[in-house]
Formats: C-alpha cells, structure tokens, sequence
C-alpha cells in the first residue's frame, strides 16, 4: 500500500474509487465504505483510496494503526489530509475540479450520507453527485451502519471509551480494540515485588479508555497470550507517564524489545492507590484470578 502524508501538493493518480473521511477508528460504518471500494477494485480494476481528513485531537487509531489495517483490509493508496487553513477553506466545488477530478482523476466517489465537505461545510453527498455527471465519475452514498436505533459514528464510540466500556466499544468497532507498542524496560519493580509485567508506552495521539485494570490479549509475532493490563500513571510507586503494563498468566520470558499488539475485552476496576507494595500486589492477585475466569 502507498501511503501518502498530504503537506503541500496532492500527488497525480488516475482512474481511482475513493472514499474521504475522517476514519478515525475504521469501524463498521467505515468499512462498508472501505468494502465499497474493494469491490470496484475487484470489478474495475480502480486504485482503492481512501482519503483520511485528519486533526490533532487524539484519535481511536493512531496514523500507524491505522495504516496497518487498511494495507491489510487491500486498500491501495492511504492520502493523509490534514485539515488546514487551505482545506477548511476551499470551496466544495473547487475540491470536486481539482482534487477529485483533477488531482485523482476519480472514476468513483464513496461518501456516508452525512458526509460534508468544504468551506463551511456546504459539500454534500447531493453535490458529489450533481458534480458526478459533469466531470464524469459515478458517487456511491453509503447508508449509516446502525446498532439499534443509533448511527455507529466515531462519536459514539469515544462516549463509550470514555466510560471504560469495552464490549461495546468492540462491538461498534468491529474488532478489539487495541494499542500497539514494543515492549520497553520498566522500572523493575514488577519483577523483583509484585508479578512479572510487559509495559508499553501508547503514542501520545492515542485516545485511551479510564486509567484502571482491564483483561487483556497481548499478540506478539508467534503468539497470543492472555492477561490483565493495567493503564494508567502507577499512583502506588508514582510513574510520571501514562504506560500500559501487562502481567502475562503463564509467562516468564524476556520479552524487552519484541513488538506487541495488546487488545482490551473488558474493564475490571478503576486504578487506585494501595497503602503499601503488598496490599497492591494482593489486589493484583485477585485481579489476576478474576482475569482468568474471565
């Protein structure tokens, strides 16, 4: 897959279904979106692009996470749009002439129905598709993907991060969700007082579910074991930066600088701060035996 980082020009491709939008988190909405132009791949022989509009606020995927699903979803191109002065800016309808039709030579544009776009979001699905017949590529408008009487949105999955509610959170989403990382040196102090742990530092753009204990799946390159992870800042032996720390049942390997992929299924309890390094490690403990049964 190319992957390109907008930063001045957008590059030259031809006879290309593109999909645009902020996929934040890729869920079951976006891929229907996704899957849409898949399809025209396999029927057409277009370029698979999706164009992600991106902002600096934290996001449910990374940029990197992001890219490692859709290369792996069969996508071809990931056109990273920041949304500047320049793009906020831009008439909808100069957007269609000299991006779509200019820049990408769109022969397909998939859209949700509530997509907007342009200066002050007058860009609609309606206008792709007016456009659509005079600039000669055909507009696909994709159908909110529903769960119930809700629209799965980006929004709606940050309001159940936020409450720690991970089977939901997985639900809308369509996989588990993750962080990804590699496996740095602690402090210690898991080995020599309380249980063996892995610790991952999530990347800063990350949006993260409440500081607390979770049951977890950590995925290395050969295989997948389950645990507990704790996210947060450590308050009973004060860490200064938010880390994802791992007790692996079962494993007592060297796992420093191997990659790890670790996947949230259920929120435990909140973090708290222990009177000493014992009653921690006894919660841990019981933390670890609910785990299991888990």
């Amino acid at each position: 897959m190319e992957y390109v980082k907008i930063e001045g020009q957008f590059p030259k491709f031809s006879h290309c279904a593109v999909t645009l939008g902020k996929f934040d988190g890729i869920h079951r909405g976006h891929r229907k979106l996704i899957q849409t132009i898949l399809n025209r791949k396999k029927e057409y022989g277009e370029l698979a692009v999706v164009m992600a509009f991106v902002s600096d606020r934290q996001t449910i995927l990374t940029s990197e996470e992001r890219r490692i699903l859709l290369e792996k979803m069969g996508v071809d191109i990931l056109l990273e749009c920041p949304l500047n002065d320049q793009i906020k800016h831009m008439k909808a309808d100069v957007f269609i002439r000299q991006i779509l039709k200019g820049d990408l030579q769109a022969s397909c544009v998939v859209v949700g129905e509530d997509f907007r776009f342009g200066h002050e979001r007058k860009g609609s699905p309606e206008l792709l598709e007016k456009y659509g017949e005079k600039y000669d590529y055909e507009t696909i408008v994709i159908a909110k993907e529903m769960e119930g009487n809700r629209k799965i949105s980006s929004t709606y999955i940050r309001e159940e991060l936020k409450k720690g509610n991970m089977e939901k959170v997985n639900d809308l989403l369509g996989f588990p969700f993750f962080v990804d990382g590699v496996i740095e040196h602690g402090r210690g102090m898991g080995h020599k007082f309380l249980l063996p742990t892995t610790n991952i530092i999530p990347a800063k753009e990350k949006l993260m579910p409440p500081n607390g204990v979770y049951d977890t799946v950590s995925h290395f390159k050969d295989r997948s074991l389950k645990g507990i992870t704790n996210v947060g800042y450590k308050p009973t032996v004060g860490e200064k930066f938010l880390g994802v720390e791992t007790y692996l049942f079962d494993c007592e390997e060297d796992l420093y600088g191997e990659s790890c992929r670790v996947e949230f299924f259920h929120y435990s309890r909140p973090e708290k701060r222990f009177s000493s390094i014992e009653a921690l490690k006894q919660q841990l403990l019981k933390d670890a035996e609910k785990g299991k049964a888990y």
